[in-house]
């Protein structure tokens, strides 16, 4: 059995051929997209986040629309990256999200990816420490979150405040109790998510990943996976992790479908993700039912994990997104076992 869920990254584009062409038509359509999955029997509604760009960048006001409309469905992000973020800030407006949706949420946070503008991290007031990369300044963003919301107070109160306060040192406010252990890391690379395992995070990995071996993308990342839940066991954590997978799944039912993907991508692509990252981009999948689950039984991947994303084609419109859904959650994730 699989958590099965969506994951919009939220384009759009002011273009005749585009059902979102603009911001609030993003906004709007995700949040409907989610109260229909929710009703279609899906279990999670995940949104990208990406700053300079005509995508979903402020998370939080959706999660909470999301978490206000439904009442069921995990909600959650692929990923933040977190060398824009405020760790306090993040913590107040996460904690308010997830009190709003019930306890739901699942935030998926990174170090972050290849942006469209230059050092844009720089544009929100943060800068490396002195000797450090990016990568360590979103890693270290990421351990303040964590360690704030073990809920644990630091902040010294005014001797004199405006409201009376409870004693001792004083936490951001609100604060969600168990959140911290719905917080998931997106690794693009081995060794990143041993680190994730030993700080007791969840594990996101998508359909990129440094290229380590040279080996196909899903072999690749099931190696990942085990090395992450091998490391799990030995920083000797007392629940279980969870594990997601996204993928790009088509189901070829009807002739929209096999005129968007009819023609879909059938192997792994190389590219560079900066001048010194060889990455390798898993395939995504697209053919008719009987073929398909054939295919899909091959992924190494998906099988080690315990829940499958679904990349949709936000721009489509969210009638023939919920229609995707739908497909993999009826026809295709029974057959293999997954429902």
């Amino acid at each position: 059995m699989k958590k099965i869920g969506f994951l919009s990254f939220g384009h759009w584009t002011p273009s005749p051929q585009s059902q979102t062409r603009s911001a609030g038509d993003t906004l709007l359509q995700s949040i409907e997209l989610a109260v229909a999955a929710e009703q279609l029997g899906a279990d999670g509604a995940y949104f990208r986040v990406h700053h300079f760009a005509r995508q979903l960048a402020s998370p939080f006001p959706l999660l909470a629309a999301v978490g206000a409309k439904t009442s069921r469905i995990e909600i959650g992000t692929a990923v933040i990256d977190m060398r824009y973020e405020n760790p306090l800030y993040m913590v107040e407006d996460a904690g308010s999200a997830d009190l709003i949706a019930g306890g739901r949420l699942q935030l998926g946070i990174s170090r972050g990816s290849p942006e469209q503008v230059i050092d844009g991290w720089r544009y929100f007031g943060y800068q490396p420490a002195e000797g450090q990369s990016d990568a360590d300044m979103g890693r270290r963003h990421a351990e303040v979150f964590l360690d704030l919301l073990r809920g644990e107070g630091f902040a010294q109160p005014n001797p004199q405040p405006m409201f009376p306060n409870p004693p001792g040192l004083l936490r951001l406010e609100p604060l969600s109790e168990g959140l911290r252990e719905r917080i998931w890391w997106g690794a693009g690379s081995n060794a990143t998510a041993v680190w994730a395992a030993k700080l007791g995070m969840n594990l996101q990995s998508s359909t990129l990943k440094n290229d380590e071996t040279g080996e196909a993308f899903h072999v690749q990342q099931a190696a990942q996976i085990r090395a992450y839940r091998a490391a799990w066991k030995e920083a000797g954590h007392t629940h279980e992790p969870r594990v997601s997978v996204s993928r790009s799944i088509f189901a070829l039912v009807d002739d929209r479908d096999r005129a968007y993907f009819g023609n879909g991508q059938e192997e792994d692509q190389i590219g560079f993700i900066d001048e010194r990252t060889r990455a390798i981009f898993g395939r995504g999948y697209a053919a008719e039912p009987d073929r398909l689950i054939e295919q899909l039984k091959t992924d190494e991947a998906i099988a080690e994990a315990d829940t499958l994303l679904l990349t949709v084609p936000n721009q489509l419109g969210v009638d023939y997104n919920a229609h995707v859904i739908e497909t993999i959650l009826t026809q295709i994730a029974p057959a293999l076992g997954w429902r």
